[in-house]
């Protein structure tokens, strides 16, 4: 081998132990983003079909049980710490799901509920109201939006807990209330966050995400202004349509600024046509990219 065989030859092997450092630091290296990773909408779509497959995921129900699990190791997976925190409301057992990546406080917590309704009780077929509701976006889009943000969000983006509310969606059925998962969890905090971001019902084909009055001003203005800048003002609209009661409230009742993305309008809440077919990886697509630009966002101005 000549000089200048010898001196491309290691030049070359020069230029592959680069790329593999800065593939490393990438990869590996704390505080280091991962470049070219975004939200797939098609995978959380995947989520959907998957937890719908379950079967009913009622409190105590074989599905609710199911779930956890799988809940669990996409998670752990994903390389988050995973905690069920057992409690209990109105004599209800109550299992929160909670991720984190670090033992640090959240500065953000960002929150979807796991349960499905007992009763379809707004089923337009009388015969079908006490069946229970299969939750693709009621309950299904909300999880799907947080487990692909478990796999997206930067390593350096701030301390974030990814809540999984459990007894959400029982309200008006003898016995049980709304938000029960989300009472039980604020109960037991010890930390307040900067803030809290709830998801539910966001993917349904063409979703209007109104703001919703009970949430924080400010958060709630954030976002949207987010969302504008990235192209979807068609689909967050600026205006106020509902006071809606969600997993959010008792956060704004301790004191905490919350917001709830929430499409209150889905032709198929609290029936059994609550489908996956009814649900658009584009729509979840376009949540996660909002909220994955806004952390990133909040990051950027906390340095």
């Amino acid at each position: 081998m000549n000089r200048r065989s010898i001196a491309l030859y290691l030049a070359a092997i020069g230029s592959l132990l680069a790329l593999m450092l800065g593939w490393y630091v990438r990869a590996f290296v704390p505080g280091q983003p991962t470049a070219g990773i975004k939200f797939d909408g098609g995978r959380a779509l995947a989520d959907v079909q998957t937890q719908v497959a379950f079967g009913p995921r009622t409190p105590g129900s074989e599905g609710h049980a199911r779930i956890q699990e799988w809940m669990r190791s996409e998670l752990e997976s994903a390389g988050w710490q995973v905690q069920i925190q057992p409690g209990e409301e109105l004599g209800h057992p109550v299992q929160n799901l909670v991720a984190f990546r670090t033992s640090q406080g959240p500065q953000y917590i960002l929150g979807a509920h796991y349960d499905t309704r007992i009763y379809a009780d707004r089923d337009p077929d009388p015969a079908k109201q006490t069946q229970p509701t299969p939750g693709a976006d009621n309950g299904a889009s909300g999880v799907a939006v947080l487990l692909e943000l478990a796999r997206t969000l930067p390593a350096n983006a701030p301390s974030i807990w990814l809540v999984f509310f459990d007894a959400e969606d029982n309200g008006r059925i003898p016995g049980w209330d709304w938000t029960l998962g989300s009472r039980a969890f604020v109960a037991s905090m010890t930390a307040a966050p900067r803030a809290m971001l709830l998801v539910d019902m966001v993917g349904g084909q063409n979703p209007t995400f109104y703001m919703d009055g009970n949430s924080n001003l400010a958060l709630r203005t954030s976002i949207w202004d987010t969302a504008a800048r990235l192209g979807y003002a068609d689909s967050f609209i600026p205006s106020v349509k509902y006071n809606i009661l969600d997993d959010h409230i008792p956060f704004i009742q301790a004191g905490i600024p919350a917001v709830d993305i929430i499409d209150i309008d889905y032709k198929y809440w609290l029936t059994t046509a609550d489908t996956p077919d009814k649900i658009s990886s584009k729509s979840l697509g376009m949540v996660g990219e909002v909220l994955l630009t806004w952390i990133t966002q909040q990051n950027r101005q906390s340095k």
